[in-house]
């Protein structure tokens, strides 16, 4: 492989000191392999706001770029520059920005912002280049989009909007990856759409986060993971070559790079980082 592509990991927000500390030898562990950026999720309607705020302070005074998730959903736009500037003032220079999960209860009639690309429009109209706007894609389709035509013109109006790139929903079907790539190419988005992944530490929590989110677990994998009910070696063996392998594909045939998504654990993803040749 030539010169590796710059990676970046989520994190989420923790809730107590001992996950702080926890959280701050996982980022240590995987600062070695010289990342693009640490990302941290945030709750809608400001659930995890404090944790994320603390998490991006910790993540920046460790000296690593920061790009905290700003979920709009209900939002006013004198609360989202409010966000805005503080992040500013903290040296944040990268934004992931989302709908966001809408609260239970309350439909998308609710007052304040309601869409992402009406978020990136404030950011680039309000801020310029202040930020890199960094926003969501989902190669399997989002699983509240009344169509797969519908969910594709969404993507694209985030895009022309004025976002800078893109990290997908997690997949392990490469070729789900690189369809919709082409989809959007055809359409004249030309941002780099970086893939999204999970490794797989768990056959119950993968099914869990997958029914969850849309994400499709390839019927053979499943059935595969399935076989091996609690033999935890043998399902960390083939969920570490499974997704290996998707990796070394999709930087070989075109990817900008990888996102990897924790789970604030640094085990597997740096097993994986360190079989890419990081």
């Amino acid at each position: 492989m030539t010169q590796p592509k710059q990676l970046s990991f989520e994190f989420f927000p923790t809730r107590t000191p001992q996950g702080r500390e926890k959280q701050v030898i996982t980022r240590k562990q995987l600062s070695q392999f010289n990342p693009a950026f640490f990302s941290c999720t945030s709750g809608a309607g400001g659930s995890t706001r404090d944790g994320t705020f603390q998490t991006i302070g910790d993540i920046l005074s460790e000296g690593i770029a920061a790009a905290p998730h700003l979920p709009c959903i209900g939002m006013t736009v004198g609360e989202v520059e409010e966000l805005l500037l503080k992040y500013k003032e903290m040296g944040v220079r990268h934004i992931v920005a989302l709908r966001g999960d809408i609260p239970s209860g309350i439909g998308l009639g609710m007052d304040g912002m309601r869409y992402a690309n009406e978020l990136v429009e404030l950011i680039k109209n309000n801020h310029g280049d202040d930020f890199h706007i960094e926003v969501a894609a989902y190669p399997e389709y989002h699983p509240q989009a009344r169509s797969a035509e519908d969910d594709i013109n969404n993507f694209v109006r985030k895009a022309k909007a004025g976002a800078d790139s893109a990290i997908t929903q997690y997949f392990y079907n490469p070729d789900s990856y690189f369809r919709f790539v082409d989809d959007v190419r055809g359409r004249g988005v030309e941002i780099p759409i970086i893939p999204g992944i999970m490794p797989i530490a768990s056959f119950s929590k993968l099914v869990r986060f997958s029914d969850a989110c849309g994400a499709e677990i390839p019927r053979w994998l499943r059935l595969k993971l399935q076989s091996y009910a609690d033999d935890t070696a043998s399902i960390k063996a083939l969920a570490l070559d499974v997704v290996t392998e998707m990796c070394e594909r999709l930087l070989r045939e075109g990817a900008p790079s990888l996102h990897f998504y924790t789970l604030n654990q640094a085990g597997l993803v740096s097993t994986i980082c360190q079989r890419l040749g990081y």
